[in-house]
Parts: structure tokens; sequence; C-alpha cells
């Protein structure tokens, strides 16, 4: 039975309950699984952006060499997979420019690290930026996926009110934008993104529904357990281990997500983190668990395009648990300060290594000829290189992953100065199979990259 084909949309069904299938070699036709050695073959290319705010502490980001030799700076050496980098050096956000609207870099980085746009400065009416780059994706390959894309983060996104010089709070907690009008919420609940990517309920469950709901079940694998038994049997022994493991990070995300300590909403302190009830208190296992939800939406093709912001724009949050009392905002503006660098330094590690654990859930699933990390791209960075000076140009920007063969990873690229970041989108545009002239104020694609 281990021979029988399966449908790549395969899914197992429970009451309530859609389970997306990771990649198995069953799904593959018989004629085409000694095809599987070739790169990308058989699997698709996953896009995915995070972005961290205020900038970066650059002398402990740059690499001091260029080409294959290059040495990991402090902070990159924390996001390590060093063989599946790309550090891209010089490139330049010209939209997140103040072009004579005076203050509020942050909000216009934000709003235009994806689009490349000049958000127009208002306080909430008549919003303009641009399309990011990831929706011009989902609009292209969106129906192949259940999900178009996913736009994840660890604070609330704003419609509205006054957040930076003027700017409006829709640009600084939106990264992602369907039209230049229309920016797209991200979710920050974690069981919210369980629920929409394992539920087949269309709208939205109440907190009451849900408390109903989970107190009849423990695990969303209870109501799927017949059709996995059954699916398993079916199976030969690599595609069994490959189900067995999937299963395995299914209920083990149920379980942090369950046992997590939770954030009410007395507990917040300050006006611009408004949390609902149901996120994790702690903000690493918070900023985990929404990566994992990205891992688990990869691992199903539930979605090729996706987006996640360790914070929004200009957020003043503290990192107690790792010796910061003082606010990332504050810190930024450090005017030479040793001490408040040393503290962007231990923050910006800090996102690092939450970062290097999403590369190593990516990497430890293999898929294919390769694992998930191999045929993925993750753009990592911010549209500001030093927090200080506010400054939108030589971005701490690196790519990481394969990209399905279409990269050659491993190196430091420097561009020449004011090389648009836009640039990079094209390029992954075209990797998608989505070719374009111009993306924004792109001059065309990053040379060199493959």
């Amino acid at each position: 039975m281990h021979h029988r084909r399966i449908e790549r949309r395969t899914i197992l069904r429970g009451l309530g309950t859609a389970l997306a299938l990771p990649w198995l070699e069953a799904m593959l036709p018989s004629s085409g699984r000694a095809l599987a050695a070739a790169p990308g073959s058989a699997s698709p290319l996953r896009i995915a952006f995070l972005y961290v705010p205020n900038g970066m502490h650059m002398p402990a980001w740059t690499p001091a060499s260029e080409g294959r030799d290059f040495q990991l700076s402090p902070i990159l050496q924390e996001i390590g997979f060093r063989e599946n980098m790309t550090v891209l050096s010089g490139l330049t956000l010209d939209g997140a420019r103040a072009h004579g609207d005076g203050g509020g870099d942050h909000a216009r980085g934000v709003a235009a690290f994806l689009t490349g746009a000049h958000p127009r400065k208002t306080d909430g009416a008549n919003i303009l930026n641009g399309p990011s780059v990831d929706q011009v994706a989902a609009e292209k390959i969106g129906h192949l996926t259940r999900l178009p894309s996913l736009e994840l983060g660890t604070e609330s996104s704003s419609q509205a009110g006054n957040c930076d010089s003027g700017y409006s709070c829709v640009y600084t907690s939106n990264l992602s934008w369907r039209t230049a009008t229309s920016p797209v919420a991200k979710e920050m609940d974690p069981s919210l993104v369980f629920d929409r990517l394992f539920s087949q309920v269309t709208a939205p469950l109440t907190p009451e529904q849900r408390a109903q709901r989970d107190k009849h079940r423990q695990s969303i694998l209870d109501l799927v357990q017949s059709d996995a038994q059954a699916l398993h049997r079916a199976l030969g022994a690599s595609d069994r281990r490959k189900l067995d493991e999937y299963l395995y990070a299914v209920r083990d995300v149920e379980q942090r997500m369950k046992n997590a300590d939770k954030l009410q909403q007395q507990d917040v302190d300050t006006a611009d983190l408004r949390r609902p009830d149901g996120v994790p208190r702690e903000y690493d296992k918070h900023v985990q668990l929404m990566l994992d939800m990205m891992v688990l939406a990869f691992q199903t093709d539930s979605t090729r395009i996706a987006s996640f912001m360790f914070a929004n724009a200009g957020s003043n949050r503290s990192y107690r648990e790792i010796g910061v009392g003082d606010g990332h905002h504050d810190l930024s503006h450090h005017g030479k300060n040793a001490d408040k660098q040393s503290g962007i330094q231990k923050i910006n590690i800090f996102h690092a290594q939450l970062c290097h654990y999403f590369l190593r859930r990516l990497a430890a699933i293999r898929e294919g000829d390769g694992t998930l990390l191999d045929h993925s791209l993750i753009v990592y960075g911010s549209a500001i290189s030093d927090g200080d000076r506010h400054n939108h140009d030589d971005l701490p920007i690196v790519l990481l992953g394969g990209g399905c063969g279409t990269v050659t990873p491993g190196r430091h690229l420097r561009f020449p100065n004011e090389t648009p970041l836009t640039n990079l989108y094209v390029s992954l545009l075209e990797r998608l199979k989505i070719p374009v002239e111009k993306f924004s104020d792109s001059t065309g694609p990053l040379s060199g990259l493959s």
C-alpha cells in the first residue's frame, strides 16, 4: 500500500477541523520520484519577511570583509546558518526618507519597507502608501494555496491615530499593503492563527465559542485520529516518519499554547502594547509560537508568502528578560553613549537568536531533495540603519535560505550606494516566476544573487 499515490491537497478531516499534510514522497507521481534529486524539482518556493524595529547597532552587524570569506559579525553570529546566509550591504530605502515631510522616520520606514513607496503624512484620513511586495506575490500565486499570505506580529495593527510626528498609526503597525490605501492587518494571537490554519470554520469564532469548543477536546489531533491512522498504514517508512514528526510538531504547539503563561490586559503598562487575552506573557515564547505557526503554514503549503513584525515601528518595549530595562526606542537614540549602544546590541542579538530559532525549525524539516530552509527565502532586517541617525541607507538586510537552488548563499555582497532595496524584491518575484519590469522605485533585479 505504501506505493499508492496521494494527492498534494490531501487533508486529515475531523469535526470542524481540516489538518493539511506536509510534503510526502507519496505525493509525487511514480514516474517523477526519480526527479527529486534536482534542486527545487518537487518543492515550491516560500518567502518570508521578518522585520525588526528601531534600526541596528551597525558596528555589530556589518561583516568586515566581503565575498565567501566573510566573518560573521556578533549579531549575524547569533542568526547562524552561515552557509544559508547572504548578507546584503549598501541597499537603500528612499521611500522612507523625509522628502520634505519632517519627522516620522519610524512610521515611514515600516510603511515603505515592503512597498518602497513614500507614505503620505496624515493622522488617519486619506492614507496613501503603495502595494507591498508580499501582496503582489500573493495576488499572483495565492490561488495555489489555501491562504494567499500570512501576516503575523507581536503587537496589534492600528487603523487610526497619530503615532509618529503626524503619521497615522496605520503606517507604524502594518507591514503589508494590498493596495496603496488598504493595509493588511496582522494577527498577534497564536491560538487564532492556529484556528485559521486548521479550522474548517469560515467565520472567526467568538471567545465563548472557542472556550466551548476547547472544553470538549484536548487536541486537534484527537479529531483527525481515524484519518491519520488510515493514512499512516498506507505510507512507506520514510513518509510515516515525516507524518509522525509533523503530528508531533502540531501537538507540541498546542501544548505550548495551552501551558503558556497568558498576558492579561491589566498586565500591560504601555499604551502601544495592547494585547488580547491568550497571548503568552513572555515575549520570546510569544515570538517562538508565531514563528512556529509560520513553519507549519509553510510545511503544509497552506501559504507560500508570510511576514512577521518583531514589534511595531518605534516600539519602546523593554527587554528585562535579557537585562535591558530601558525602552528599545529610547536606547536607539543613543547619542553614541556606550551603555545605550550596548543595550541596543543586546536587543539586536536577542532578536537574532529568535531568528535562529525559526531557521533551525525550517532546517529540521526534510522535504524532497532538501529541507524546508533549502526551499525558502527569508528577508530579515530593518528599514533603519543607525537608530540615532534615522538613516535609511546601507540597511541591515540579510537573505536566508537556499531559494530552491536559485541563490548562492554563504556570501557577503556589497552593492553601490543608493541601490534600491526594491531591486531585491524584483529578484524575489522573479524566483517566484512572477516577472516584473519594475516594482516601486526599483532599477532592475539585484545582481549576483545566483
